[in-house]
């Protein structure tokens, strides 16, 4: 197994964070803002005398410093760096410079700001009254759903809300930015997408792209929250060193993290599906409502994930569905891992368990009742190739995990435990992996072999903690045919690589990887000729293998690869190359909502068991079985980090994480004392994970398939186990559940189980009421 290539830095705390390089360069200056004391208002005035008289503070950043345009939108130019109108609570009005950060900050509370409030709207239902909305309705639809409605044996309506998600990636916002020595502009930045970091520092500061250079050395992880929200920050730094001619340091401590920066979109589902006597769905009419907060940001593409995993797993005959984000003011939601498609799936999921109680069928049942078979294509199109592995995962891991004999003994538990039940469930995914904005669908790459046979490696993708590096350091010493040792991966820069796209969408290996594959190619082509005269043998026979060249065959005389390095620069064969990839036969046209926006599926399932403590909704998850498609896992270890971790992510986000927001749109959950994450105590006692075998995925880096947002919607397993454990208390017929599934909500769900379970006794003739 390999391990993680930055693990022992991590472990050691050698491994540097943007926040490590502030101290590499003299007079850094640091940043911190002047915050809005509503959720809505606009700005009369702002007074900077105080604040420019405390000790150790160079000057402060307004809209008057900027040369260019002060927005950082990247759709729609609607996010000012400078607002007059705010938009939500704390939202900064002004950037404070001085010696230290604390003196930045005891001079930003001494602005005054004088400003007129304005009527905020901050819930999602506020937003559909007031008909604030973010843009368009976004609609797919396949078949007449109203007709096949209207006669289906059976329907049922409801709605459900389901909550955010904060990131707490542990490394913070972070930026540091300067001007170098020919007088163009720098930035480490801790962000998921460096072009689109040069490309809004560059607007703000009216340069062209080229004289700004972005480096993002590693991130304390992202989730999607440093797609596009690490671009103010960095635009702040870079306006800050542009005016003082001094390095700038913006940094936010996890208070302002969490009160600045946007989430994971709330949504409110509402839906009518109808069914035949067997459980299968015949019919859905569902409209999907996103909190998308105060500006576009990534809501719309979020939208159209949710819409296009409204099926999860399941054949829908007949579909419409509409999505709508809400305008609200509150921080501007923005990517998190698994990009919308996990409201989608929790939708379906629900109205699936809600035809299952109706039918008095068992939930699996249901489920597998309505999975695509091969042939048959999405609501918006696409054929599911290999559709079959669906049905195949579902056997093998119902199998492995015993849940006929689980099924049978949680039954027998229940029945002798009054105030504490088990519930169990299976629940499948199938998610789609490629940008559904088809031209991020492509990546780049720089290979540079030494003369000594050692090698860089830099690529567009970005390092999170995923394990991105780790595995291109595989593909290169692979494709190579080199050691790992002898390869170097570079952190990515924008000079290095341009036009990138974002490290998101689980497709970076794939995008990144395969173009790093095409350029190691290109220099082993014209290696081939250079080893074939040392080795007298034809071109076609020379084979790369473990820092070794030789003649292909048994008992072969082996030279260094180094020795061949050499010789290929005396030669004049250059020795580095540019590789290339782009996703093939993918497309999508919104306009009729129909196309193949997916370059393929990935596929699992999940089976989890909880118990419940009746008393208090007390719950812990005591066991979960995972079988997952990863097709041919480069490597082993990474992948099974990023199940285990995403699936905690997810569960986290579906039972214990619940964002708040109080009358005044300040976010009540607003640090770690007041946000409870995933721990160990929520780990479960037995956690199996596998891959599914002979899963070869033809036509991408060497057969892989993605990991990193997948697992996160196994967790769906946990919140029906829940549900399941709750029917036991004695529910009968439809259990509606909100989410997140906290243990108040799985108590208050008991208590209304109680409630149904027990019989009105009929009272005596003749009796009197006290």
């Amino acid at each position: 197994m390999i391990a993680h290539e930055s693990a022992r830095g991590h472990v050691s705390g050698s491994a540097l964070y943007t926040d490590d390089l502030a101290g590499r360069f003299a007079g850094t200056l640091h940043a911190w803002p002047v915050l809005s004391a509503a959720a809505h208002g606009t700005v009369t005035s702002l007074d900077f005398d105080a604040a420019l008289a405390e000790p150790g503070v160079y000057t402060v950043l307004t809209g008057a410093d900027v040369p260019g345009e002060a927005d950082t939108g990247a759709v729609r130019h609607d996010e000012p760096v400078f607002p007059v109108e705010f938009q939500y609570h704390r939202q900064p009005l002004a950037w404070v410079l001085a010696d230290t950060v604390d003196a930045a900050r005891r001079a930003a509370a001494k602005v005054r700001v004088e400003y007129e409030p304005l009527p905020p709207v901050l819930t999602i239902e506020e937003a559909i009254a007031a008909a604030s909305f973010l843009g368009p309705p976004i609609r797919l639809q396949r078949g007449n759903a109203l007709s096949a409605l209207t006669s289906a044996p059976h329907r049922l309506e409801g709605e459900i809300h389901i909550g955010g998600q904060e990131h707490f990636y542990l490394e913070t916002q972070n930026a540091l930015a300067w001007i170098d020595e020919t007088g163009g502009v720098r930035v480490h930045s801790s962000t998921q997408h460096p072009s689109e970091t040069q490309e809004i520092v560059a607007r703000v500061l009216g340069l062209a792209r080229h004289m700004v250079g972005i480096e993002c050395l590693r991130m304390g992880g992202a989730f999607g929250g440093k797609e596009s929200q690490a671009n103010l920050w960095a635009a702040v730094a870079a306006l800050g060193a542009w005016k003082t001619r001094r390095p700038v340091h913006v940094r936010l401590p996890r208070v302002l993290d969490m009160a600045l920066t946007g989430k994971r979109h709330p949504f409110l589902a509402r839906f009518e599906a109808g069914f035949d006597d067997e459980g299968r769905v015949l019919a859905l009419k569902a409209a999907l409502y996103s909190d998308g907060g105060w500006s576009l940001d990534l809501s719309e593409p979020v939208m159209g994930r949710a819409l296009f995993h409204l099926d999860n797993c399941y054949f829908l005959p007949a579909v419409e569905a509409v999505g709508l984000i809400c305008r609200t003011h509150k921080t501007s939601q923005t990517a998190f891992r698994g990009f919308g498609g996990p409201q989608g799936m929790l939708v379906i999921e629900d109205i699936l368990d809600r035809i299952a109680r109706t039918l008095s069928l068992p939930p699996e049942v249901v489920r597998e009742r309505n999975f695509y078979r091969e042939g048959q294509a999405t609501h918006y199109g696409q054929t599911v190739k290999d559709a079959g592995r669906i049905s195949e995962i579902w056997g093998a891991l119902k199998s492995t995990s015993s849940f006929a004999q689980r099924r049978s003994a949680i039954e027998r538990f229940n029945s002798a435990s009054p105030h504490s039940k088990r519930g169990l469930a299976i629940t499948p995914v199938k998610f789609g992996i490629s940008f559904t904005a088809t031209w991020y669908n492509q990546g780049a790459a720089l290979v540079l072999v030494y003369r000594d046979g050692s090698v860089q490696v830099t690529h567009g993708g970005t390092e999170m903690g995923q394990g991105l590096y780790t595995k291109i350091r595989q593909i290169s010493a692979i494709q190579l045919g080199v050691t790992m040792d002898a390869i170097r991966v570079m952190p990515a820069r924008t000079d290095k690589v341009p036009n990138t796209s974002a490290s998101a969408a689980s497709a970076s290996t794939d995008l990144n990887g395969a173009a790093v594959a095409d350029a190691c190619r290109q220099i082993q082509e014209r290696l081939r000729p250079v080893a074939a005269a040392l080795l007298h043998c034809a071109p076609d026979q020379i084979q790369f293998q473990n820092g070794f060249v030789s003649p292909s065959g048994p008992g072969q005389a082996a030279i260094p690869f180094s020795q061949v390095a050499e010789a290929a620069y005396r030669a004049r064969v250059p020795l580095f190359a540019q590789g290339y990839y782009r996703t093939p036969d993918i497309h999508f046209n919104p306009q009729t909502g129909q196309g193949r926006p997916f370059h393929y599926f990935a596929f699992g399932a999940a089976v989890s068991e909880v118990e419940v403590d009746g008393f208090t909704g007390q719950y812990c998850v005591r066991r979960v079985d995972i079988l997952q498609d990863v097709g041919d896992s480069i490597a082993p270890l990474i992948d099974r980090g990023q199940i285990e971790g995403g699936f905690l992510q997810g569960m986290g986000w579906l039972t214990l994480e619940e964002l708040l927001w109080d009358e005044q749109g300040r976010v009540a959950t607003g640090s770690a004392s007041t946000y409870k994450l995933p721990s160990w105590s929520e780990l479960p006692d037995v956690f199996e994970v596998r891959f599914l075998e002979r899963a070869t995925e033809p036509g991408v880096i060497l057969g892989s398939k993605a990991v990193g947002e997948p697992p996160l919607m196994l967790a769906l397993s946990v919140r029906e186990a829940l549900r399941d454990a709750i029917a036991a208390f004695g529910a009968s017929g439809i259990i509606a559940l909100d989410s997140p599934l906290t243990p108040e909500r799985v108590f208050w769900a008991r208590d209304r189980a109680l409630a149904s379970s027990i019989q009105p006794v009929p009272e005596a003739v003749g009796a009197v009421r006290t």
